[in-house]
């Protein structure tokens, strides 16, 4: 019996056609990111227009040789890139998870599921039911109208950890306290959205069965047992371990181990990977400050380097020209307007009926509203169920691109209004800044 032939390593044209891939999309992201700043825009505006100006948006139509050969038609090669974009989602969340406060949410826990609930149940229902009234030519085929309704619902109810995340790490506002509800409201949006999805999927495919949510249910309560009683203690040992070793290597390469296997687990699942990246981050920020500070060389490349990259991949998917029909225009610009005030209006309530002042409210509102690429999966998802034509996708990515430029500057300007705390200080201390140098506090 002879040895199977080695697989032939990665090379030729796909090798080719990825590195030019990365330097493209690279550059347009970091160019566009900084002139977004210069313009007092958080930076992932301009990553996301990167992609959509490089995509069949606008490359697309103005020179589709040159964006076909840039870009070649093909599942693999497109996944190749895809790969590397999930790896800097990964990481990037991992991060968040890192910066939340674990001592203010078990402090401040109701506030975030009295936040979460309205800002959730809310767009939902809207989106339910504008599903339920809209006509039936915009249904594809063979689609069934609660399966459409619900998956309206969804993707008007959803936030986005991802784009959360790097908004308020743009705008220095991730330490804040209000940074922190955002963060702990929006992941609460995101279990329930990607449980929510789980659940439409199973009514456009199979039909609803009970096996279909205490399944995912189970497997979450799980996960996060194992994480609260194993994994922390583990975990925040040989962090502290790892951290007395000469040199940072140790740290980064125990941080990064842990993060890529927890997303691993939680992926095999089918919880999504990004939770599990959240729930490592979260087990590493509880190891202490100083683990966290260790981790800055990391940190500032998944910031400066993957993050920008995956939000320009994703940016590469939209195809906006279907906007130039005035029925897509019309039914886009009537969710949109359902999809921020259901959004606002659901985190308002929460947050005034959790005692917080306007401001606060304010901001929270703006943060929540952010929907980005949870959204532009959710409708990918109902695409490929042919839940969804192309009219209802390209207004579901409209609504994505749209709150997510919208909401840096209404939560820029809520935020500046709330004075900063000695906890926000002490919190910055903590995690903004490298070891040994001066704390440099961004006041509104």
């Amino acid at each position: 019996m002879y040895a199977a032939d080695p697989i032939s390593p990665l090379g030729g044209s796909p090798l080719l056609f990825l590195l030019l891939q990365i330097g493209v999309l690279l550059l347009a992201a970091t160019l566009l990111g900084k002139l977004a700043a210069r313009l007092s825009f958080p930076a992932i505006v301009g990553e996301l227009v990167a992609g959509v100006l490089l995509g069949p948006s606008l490359l697309g139509g103005v020179a589709p040789a040159a964006f076909r050969w840039l870009f070649p038609p093909t599942a693999e090669q497109f996944h190749l890139l895809d790969a590397v974009g999930q790896v800097g989602l990964v990481l990037l969340v991992a991060f968040t998870g890192a910066s939340l406060d674990l001592r203010m949410i078990r402090r401040r826990h109701q506030t975030a599921l009295r936040v979460s609930l309205p800002g959730l149940l809310i767009p939902l229902a809207l989106g339910v039911t504008v599903g339920v009234l809209l006509p039936r030519s915009l249904l594809s085929e063979h689609g069934q109208r609660p399966a459409f309704a619900l998956f309206l619902g969804i993707a008007m109810a959803v936030s986005a950890i991802p784009v959360i995340a790097k908004t308020l790490m743009d705008l220095r506002m991730i330490h804040r306290n209000v940074g922190q509800l955002i963060l702990m409201a929006g992941t609460v949006d995101d279990l329930l959205g990607w449980l929510g999805l789980s659940v439409v999927t199973a009514v456009a495919t199979t039909g609803l069965r009970a096996g279909d949510l205490v399944l995912p249910i189970a497997y979450l309560a799980a996960v996060v047992l194992v994480a609260v009683f194993v994994g922390r203690p583990l975990v925040g040992r040989v962090m502290r371990v790892a951290s007395r070793s000469e040199g940072q290597g140790p740290v980064l390469v125990g941080a990064t181990i842990l993060i890529v296997l927890c997303a691993a687990g939680t992926q095999a699942l089918h919880l999504e990977a990004i939770f599990g990246a959240l729930i490592g981050g979260m087990l590493i920020g509880s190891a202490g400050p100083e683990v966290v500070r260790r981790l800055a060389p990391l940190r500032l490349l998944v910031t400066a380097v993957l993050a920008p990259l995956f939000f320009a991949t994703a940016g590469l998917r939209m195809d906006l020209t279907l906007l130039a029909e005035p029925l897509v225009l019309g039914i886009a610009t009537l969710l949109l307007v359902i999809a921020i005030v259901g959004k606002f209006s659901g985190a308002f309530l929460g947050a005034w009926l959790s005692g917080l002042n306007r401001w606060e409210a304010v901001a929270l509102g703006a943060g929540m509203n952010a929907r980005g690429v949870m959204e532009v999966v959710i409708a990918m998802v109902g695409v490929q169920l042919g839940v969804l034509t192309t009219t209802m996708y390209t207004t579901i990515v409209l609504i994505a691109i749209v709150t997510s430029l919208m909401s840096p500057p209404l939560l820029r300007f809520g935020m500046s209004r709330l004075q900063i705390t000695a906890d926000e200080e002490m919190r910055l201390r903590a995690y903004d800044e490298p070891a040994g140098a001066p704390p440099a506090i961004t006041r509104p």
